[in-house]
């Protein structure tokens, strides 16, 4: 029987089907019965989903993550879709299409990676090009790059996300450099490429999204900034000396580029380059949120449910 993807499924449906089923957590109700919360997801998006009446013997049997059979039925609750479910078994990773769960982008992984790789090219700073140069040159770093996600749930969350954001950003930032004669391009070229580089060790995605115990750790800011010092170093031992002010102007816009502290920056924003990383970074990821906010509602209402991420309801409707 051919998968019903997440994406099909509308309220008031009978569910059989296997699905990921990612950060299942056992709770109790106020009457002390216990009940499993988690995500049911695959290429398409995830859903909430619950099972009642559980036990702990079937919460412990469950993978995190991991392939599961679901029965159950679908409904709205506070107008979002939810999978309620009354059956759920363990199904073995062998037995399943893969690239049925794993979202993935829609264009051509190649051909973006090649006018990164043009886009990093014009480069004209000795140190900078150096340093850029030698993650390009390191073919099993841009494997991963050309293949992580850019995050879990926020944004980009399919496999080549990163690329595809960090190539929708340099597109960006060279539309944009001609009104600000001032900027340092080169450096902005240089913290866009390696704003998320650290993404590639923080994220796994072999077969659902999750954090490594070193990204948990360390996280990816931390993790690009040493990536960056990594590299420096393995250039000086070649003979080739990154000035510490250049490692310096690029690691500030490493740590500042999520542009607050609320959301993680250890440093906020103190140049005009990191400003500009900062908003690029922002306008990319809040665009593909919206988007793929509105595009996977379900019913015909022309307003989404509230989402949470951007503290607001969505207008759907388009203008004609």
């Amino acid at each position: 029987m051919a998968h019903k993807f997440v994406n099909q499924i509308g309220p008031g449906e009978t569910i059989d089907d296997i699905y990921i089923v990612t950060d299942p957590i056992l709770r109790s109700t106020t009457r002390g019965d216990l009940y499993i919360a988690m995500f049911l997801a695959d290429r398409t998006g995830q859903l909430n989903g619950r099972m009642w009446q559980a036990t702990e013997t079937i919460y412990k049997a469950l993978p995190k993550p991991g392939f599961v059979r679901v029965q159950g039925r679908s409904e709205l609750y506070q107008n979002n879709l939810q999978i309620i479910v009354n059956n759920i078994s363990v199904v073995d990773a062998g037995k399943v299409q893969v690239d049925d769960f794993l979202a993935r982008t829609d264009k051509d992984t190649k051909q973006m990676f090649e006018e990164v790789k043009r886009t990093i090219g014009d480069i004209k700073h000795p140190q900078l090009k150096a340093l850029t140069g030698e993650f390009l040159a390191d073919a099993e770093l841009m494997e991963k790059f050309c293949n992580a996600p850019a995050a879990m749930k926020m944004h980009h969350a399919f496999i080549g996300g990163l690329l595809e954001h960090t190539h929708n950003m340099l597109r960006v930032a060279v539309a944009i450099f001609p009104f600000y004669p001032d900027i340092q391009a080169d450096l902005v070229l240089a913290g866009v490429f390696l704003h998320d580089i650290g993404k590639t060790e923080e994220l796994a995605y072999d077969m659902a999204f999750s954090y490594t115990d070193s990204g948990q750790l360390i996280g990816h800011i931390a993790k690009s900034l040493l990536m960056i010092n990594e590299k420096a170093e393995a250039l000086r031992v070649k003979g080739t000396q990154i000035e510490p002010e250049v490692v310096d102007a690029l690691g500030h816009i490493i740590l500042s580029h999520h542009g607050t502290y609320d959301f993680g920056s250890p440093k906020l924003p103190a140049t005009a380059e990191a400003f500009m990383v900062n908003y690029i970074d922002d306008l990319d990821a809040k665009i593909s949120q919206v988007t793929d906010a509105i595009n996977s509602e379900v019913g015909d209402s022309n307003w989404t449910a509230w989402k949470n991420a951007l503290q607001t309801r969505l207008y759907r409707k388009r203008i004609e």
